[in-house]
């Protein structure tokens, strides 16, 4: 049980950071936050993210670059011109640490207001950090595992950044249903997104890309957007003007 409740933690926790700072800030900044806010966000995505970390500016900037180019040859991550899962994350991959790296080149209008740290991004990208955590995990798993089915969640827990990125990115452009018609494969994989905290209204999203509610329909429950009501409503951060959605 404690392995389960674990897991949940790292899979919740992990995900409301990356849905939290690293889309809607860093990628959308549909809202503010002080510098010092920013920097402890920066630490809290490390703690729950962990072996999987990943940086704010090179999320914020790859994010963008999909928004622009969704489901074209330029697309960093597009079922439609990658063979499989695998295949496109292994691209974005690839993309991301480019980007971190400065060897590709970048459109300004990608990079402006991208929160970046570069000293905190150096240590919790590297190796060292990585092999901490993941020292850190086996170490847990070895000590409170309790049945040998539960050694399968251990690779959950050391990738759960990517798994949570191939969930959108690969099936929120495959399977689901469609608020919108656009231009672009996006769907919302669910009518309530239990799974994703509301990352899974991914049309939604393409939709209405500055909006900090990914929900449209009544039933579509956005819990991000719920709890970043909650820290604007505690002046945490300053939630910017909602956009009419139609």
């Amino acid at each position: 049980m404690t392995i389960i409740i674990f897991v949940l933690i790292l899979w919740y926790g992990g995900l409301f950071f990356q849905s939290f700072f690293l889309h809607r800030y860093a990628a959308h900044q549909v809202f503010t936050m002080s510098k010092f806010t920013e920097r402890i966000t920066f630490i809290l995505t490390w703690l729950f993210q962990g072996s999987s970390y990943l940086s704010a500016y090179g999320y914020g900037i790859m994010h963008r670059m999909h928004h622009a180019y969704t489901d074209t040859e330029k697309d960093p991550h597009s079922p439609s011109f990658d063979d499989n899962l695998f295949a496109m994350m292994w691209k974005t991959k690839t993309i991301y640490q480019d980007i971190n790296d400065q060897k590709i080149e970048v459109d300004q209008k990608f990079t402006k207001n991208v929160p970046q740290w570069k000293s905190f991004d150096a240590f919790a990208s590297s190796r060292f950090s990585r092999l901490l955590w993941i020292t850190f995990y086996v170490l847990f798993f070895a000590y409170f595992t309790t049945a040998l089915w539960q050694w399968i969640l251990l690779p959950v827990a050391l990738l759960m950044a990517p798994i949570h990125g191939v969930i959108i990115n690969w099936f929120g452009h495959i399977y689901g249903y469609v608020n919108f018609k656009m231009k672009n494969t996006s769907k919302n994989l669910f009518h309530f997104d239990f799974l994703m905290m509301g990352e899974g209204y991914h049309n939604n999203h393409h939709k209405h890309a500055t909006s900090a509610n990914f929900g449209v329909k009544w039933q579509e429950i956005d819990i991000t957007y719920l709890i970043i009501r909650v820290l604007d409503f505690f002046k945490i951060i300053k939630l910017k003007a909602i956009p009419v959605k139609k």
